[in-house]
């Protein structure tokens, strides 16, 4: 009794070490109980793929090849570490053949999809600007078109990945929302994305699958990192002090488009078996001896382009992807053009709400729906564009909509909701 009053005793006389040290135990129990439950949740996302990669195959069936582009400059360094304890051991589980190609530096993956060979599965492991430049080089090959059939995951690990948002469930734990998008990969179930094609007068055709963004709030925003000193405040001050430039902030512009159009029915995933031989037989002979089928020449309908002038404090293009409707019977992408007359005040409040919603139209602004687009600007503008998060020069652009161009993995309970969403 009397050890334990002396304890109590040396505590109360040393009250700021006792604090200190329940604070610093309790910040410790708490980041292991953080670990434990980290590795449950990667245990567990082992086990699901172990039984993936436990079911029998023909012996005459090669293994499901993927090719993981994975940027190790992601997530301010960490893409690599993330990736390697958290995706890598469930892909390897569950059978596949990975191959694993890492970028050293911002372009290259570009370069690399030119090159890269037949493939089952492409995985792209890092954030926005990792899936730009994946698309992009896939796109720009010469056998695009068979290319493009191929389906694609994505490992959210950079630190922006709007695309997450619409593949996988929302969940604060990292861990749990990295195994949950590879996991989707080895599940199977895909959705067509929409795919923007952006073009300047001279440079090659650059693809987008979120959108592009010209105009101050995003130029406040690439500045937000410059006040981190400011800790919770950064992104108002950021805003705030753009607005001793030049106010009100105009962007001046003519624009051209065309309406939507009217989405085709989809193509069957499964090839239609082959016919007998004496029906091919028939059908070639039948085709030699009849006489050629008179060209009936086709009407070129014009089409029809809208112009307008616009001044505007920001002009986005985005695709439907973040609302995504696989009901829908047209295809069209967003076009939403800001007043240019804001207050300051409304200018720093929602320019801190574009941080986490960057395409959102407020009350007020003129939102057209196109397939297509020109975005002619004047000369001697200045500034730049935000396509996918990433930053290219302003120039006049056109820009196309390539409706369900991409199959990309998903989680089969976001597909679910879509699906539902869309028969209510």
């Amino acid at each position: 009794m009397a050890g334990a009053v002396k304890v109590l005793t040396t505590l109360r006389n040393h009250w700021k070490k006792t604090t200190f040290g329940v604070c610093l135990l309790s910040w410790g129990g708490n980041w292991l109980y953080g670990r434990h439950c980290d590795n449950l949740l990667r245990r567990a996302a082992c086990q699901e793929a172990q039984a993936f990669g436990n079911q029998l195959i023909p012996s005459s069936m090669p293994l499901k090849k993927a090719t993981v582009f994975l940027n190790p400059a992601a997530c301010k360094g960490k893409a690599r570490n993330l990736f390697e304890k958290n995706a890598a051991p469930i892909l390897h589980l569950s059978g596949l053949d990975v191959t694993v190609v890492k970028t050293d530096y911002e372009g290259q993956a570009k370069k690399l999809l030119e090159l890269m060979e037949n493939t089952d599965l492409i995985i792209i492991a890092g954030g926005d600007g990792t899936v730009q430049e994946v698309i992009t080089g896939l796109l720009r090959r010469a056998d695009e078109a068979v290319f493009s059939k191929i389906p694609i995951g994505f490992i959210p690990l950079g630190k922006t990945c709007t695309l997450s948002h619409t593949l996988y469930p929302e969940s604060t734990n990292q861990v749990q929302h990295i195994t949950n998008a590879t996991l989707a990969i080895l599940k199977g179930e895909t959705v067509p994305l929409d795919v923007l094609q952006i073009k300047g007068e001279k440079e090659q055709p650059v693809f987008a699958v979120t959108g592009l963004r010209w105009g101050s709030y995003r130029d406040a925003g690439v500045k937000v990192s410059k006040y981190w000193y400011l800790g919770p405040l950064k992104t108002k001050a950021a805003h705030f002090f753009s607005t001793f430039k030049e106010w009100p902030q105009k962007h001046q512009a003519a624009l051209m488009y065309l309406g939507p159009t009217e989405r085709p029915p989809e193509e069957p995933e499964e090839k239609p078996s082959r016919p007998p031989l004496y029906v091919r037989l028939y059908r070639r002979l039948r085709l030699y001896w009849s006489s050629p089928p008179k060209e009936i020449p086709q009407e070129v309908t014009p089409e029809d382009w809208e112009e307008l002038k616009l001044s505007t404090i920001e002009l986005s293009i985005a695709t439907r992807n973040r609302q995504l409707d696989l009901t829908r019977t047209e295809d069209f992408m967003d076009i939403c053009i800001e007043a240019d007359t804001v207050s300051k005040g409304q200018f720093v409040n929602r320019g801190s709400q574009k941080m986490y919603d960057p395409h959102m139209c407020p009350e007020g602004s003129q939102c057209i729906q196109a397939s297509r687009c020109i975005l002619q600007l004047p000369e001697g503008t200045e500034g730049s564009f935000g396509i996918d998060n990433e930053e290219y020069e302003a120039m006049p652009v056109e820009v196309k909509l390539l409706p369900r161009k991409l199959r990309f993995f998903c989680d089969p309970r976001m597909r679910e909701q879509i699906l539902h969403a869309a028969v209510q």
